[in-house]
């Protein structure tokens, strides 16, 4: 049986591309440079059976090369579960 993730971690690109990070209902901003120990922050424990998935929304006004880039830090930094939102932010 496949692991439900237990939390989801979405990544909001918004226009002038402008990133926030919404985890448990709260939201707040963050730079590219700051993004992977963010998103670590809330990963569980390497030994628990607990995993989350990183989801990436953008603004259909984003650069997909915007998109790219942030999909690229976070599997650079060994963040495997990545997806994107078909739901477009507006």
């Amino acid at each position: 049986a496949a692991k439900q993730p237990d939390k989801i971690i979405q990544i909001i690109v918004g226009k002038s591309d402008s990133l926030q990070i919404k985890v448990d209902e709260k939201t707040f901003a963050v730079k590219l440079g700051e993004l992977v120990p963010v998103v670590q922050r809330y990963q569980p424990a390497k030994d628990s059976n607990k995993s989350s998935a990183v989801v990436i929304s953008a603004d259909r006004a984003v650069k997909y090369e915007t998109v790219v880039k942030v999909m690229d830090t976070l599997q650079r930094a060994g963040i495997q579960r990545v997806g994107l939102s078909v739901q477009l932010v507006n």
